[in-house]
């Protein structure tokens, strides 16, 4: 395993230790550029539960429903909260094709793309050691008077993700700093993604917040083009 990301797994809680939880729970609100340009924004939180050993996830909303969205990488779907089907799309990444920042979105479009972004927000670094990702390091970015170590990540094309080759920044404390990545379900436009305010959640070390903005080719950040805000809070991990 790549020592960096060895390093970033014991500092955000050990891996043998996340093996022993099968869910982790958040309520999320998000707001943002892109949100805006998509789709009718919602008000309130969506309780997000993230399986923590396979991609899949579902999301309800905090207040009364009676419907759930539930993701896998190869399927988005509507559902009653008992299971039963309302509609689905299968291949729901095919459904982007040709989309650019300002193409609306379907709530299947929205489902598939929330979805895989939170499991990935709520599972990575832990997600970053799936069988045939590949790991190797990169050159340190200098960021508010701070050194971040940093990673290359190339996952596997089963999974769904914002794009398959991503960088990963850790701090001196090995917590995630910062995740960067092009949007390809949005013309492919290159994001930097923030982690901040960590938390500790029966001891793993999860970020409570979220700020991702839009980036020249260079990736220098935009601070005027706040893409993606998320806002978590009641987290609880599950055996």
């Amino acid at each position: 395993m790549n020592k960096l990301l060895e390093r970033a797994l014991e500092a955000h809680g050990g891996l043998e230790r996340w093996k022993q939880f099968s869910i982790i729970e958040t309520d999320v609100i998000s707001s943002g550029e892109l949100l805006k340009r998509k789709v009718e924004q919602t008000r309130g939180a969506l309780r997000t539960s993230a399986n923590m050993q396979e991609q899949a996830c579902f999301m309800i909303p905090v207040e009364a429903s009676d419907k759930r969205l539930s993701f896998r990488a190869d399927r988005v779907a509507i559902e009653t909260l008992d299971g039963k089907l309302v509609i689905e799309r299968l291949d729901p990444r095919s459904a982007f094709a040709g989309h650019d920042l300002d193409t609306p979105w379907d709530p299947l479009h929205r489902g598939y793309f929330g979805g895989y972004a939170m499991w990935s927000y709520l599972t990575s670094p832990f997600s970053l050691t799936v069988e045939g990702a590949q790991v190797w390091d990169i050159e340190p970015l200098e960021e508010n008077g701070e050194i971040w170590r940093g990673i290359r990540v190339v996952l596997p094309s089963r999974f769904a993700t914002h794009s398959r080759a991503q960088e990963f920044y850790f701090g001196e404390d090995m917590l995630v700093r910062r995740q960067d990545y092009t949007l390809d379900v949005a013309e492919g436009v290159n994001i930097a993604n923030y982690a901040l305010d960590i938390i500790d959640v029966n001891g793993f070390k999860l970020p409570s917040k979220r700020r991702a903005y839009l980036c020249n080719k260079k990736y220098d950040v935009l601070r005027d083009r706040l893409i993606i805000s998320l806002d978590m809070s009641n987290f609880r991990v599950i055996a």
